[in-house]
């Protein structure tokens, strides 16, 4: 799992580099298509098919549905917000997977947890700062694509045991691809092709991308899940350290507590979960 949150964490760096210098959806269809191709060859080596049956079931749709808006919305976070803040924001989402569970799948959640969820939302209004001065709108894309990741999740959860890593990979980087499209029409980006340092920095963040997609399932499925979840929450450990040392960012104290809240609430509602279960 900390591989995979510092992979996670890589993958956002190398894609804000390039969307810097590059039109951020003709960046997105590119990184999504090269992580396409190597979890398609992965599915060819193993004899298997690339894309699963289950696909076009309704649970799998919905799926889809979420992480293309998640994806849509996190990309232009990634590419106009500093990456520490759009990152903190992300951490958020086990606890609205944990408030999608009450309300999609009716679980109970008790008065702890409830309050945990509450500060982890106060901990996201401490970094958007809604106050006429301070408030930075490109920052609700970061809130969007928090949403749409939880959405994803939840809708994991009725996707078939049967499917393989490397065709969920498959499906989830040919939403990304699908997202860069939607982005680069509505932004109206002429198709031009990237400059050599740029293909590098996509095809590295394709590179770790995969890394990181396979090292999250590997984790989730052979590992306990209520001692395997908290370490999450490295990812925003190692983007607060890429923030500062690529970028030079020096988030400011109401980032850094308010990241800080949702990490603890995060962390103290998994520990409730898993002494509840």
């Amino acid at each position: 799992m900390v591989l995979a949150m510092a992979a996670f964490a890589i993958e956002d760096m190398l894609y804000k580099a390039a969307s810097q210098s590059f039109p951020a959806g003709l960046a997105l269809i590119l990184f999504g298509a090269q992580g396409t191709v190597l979890f398609a060859a992965l599915s060819v080596l193993r004899r298997e098919r690339i894309l699963h049956p289950a696909i076009l079931t309704r649970p799998l749709l919905i799926r889809t549905g979420f992480e293309l808006g998640g994806r849509l919305f996190y990309a232009l976070a990634l590419a106009l917000t500093p990456l520490a803040s759009t990152s903190s924001i992300l951490q958020a989402t086990p606890l609205v997977v944990a408030l999608g569970a009450v309300v999609v799948f009716g679980e109970t959640v008790g008065w702890r947890r409830w309050l945990a969820m509450s500060v982890g939302f106060a901990g996201v209004l401490l970094i958007l700062r809604p106050t006429p001065d301070s408030f930075e709108p490109y920052s609700l894309f970061a809130v969007l694509g928090m949403i749409g990741f939880a959405g994803r999740d939840l809708a994991t959860r009725a996707s078939p045991a049967s499917m393989s890593m490397a065709q969920l990979g498959t499906l989830g980087f040919g939403v990304v691809t699908l997202a860069g499209i939607v982005l680069a029409v509505y932004a109206q980006e002429a198709p031009v092709l990237p400059p050599l340092p740029v293909a590098l920095k996509l095809a590295g963040a394709a590179g770790v991308g995969v890394l990181a997609y396979g090292a999250l399932t590997q984790a989730m499925r052979t590992g306990q899940i209520g001692f395997v979840a908290p370490f999450r929450y490295t990812r925003l450990v190692f983007a607060l350290i890429l923030a500062v040392l690529v970028f030079g960012e020096r988030p400011d104290q109401l980032t850094l507590i308010g990241g800080a809240v949702i990490v603890g609430s995060g962390l103290y509602s998994l520990l409730r979960q898993r002494k509840a279960g």
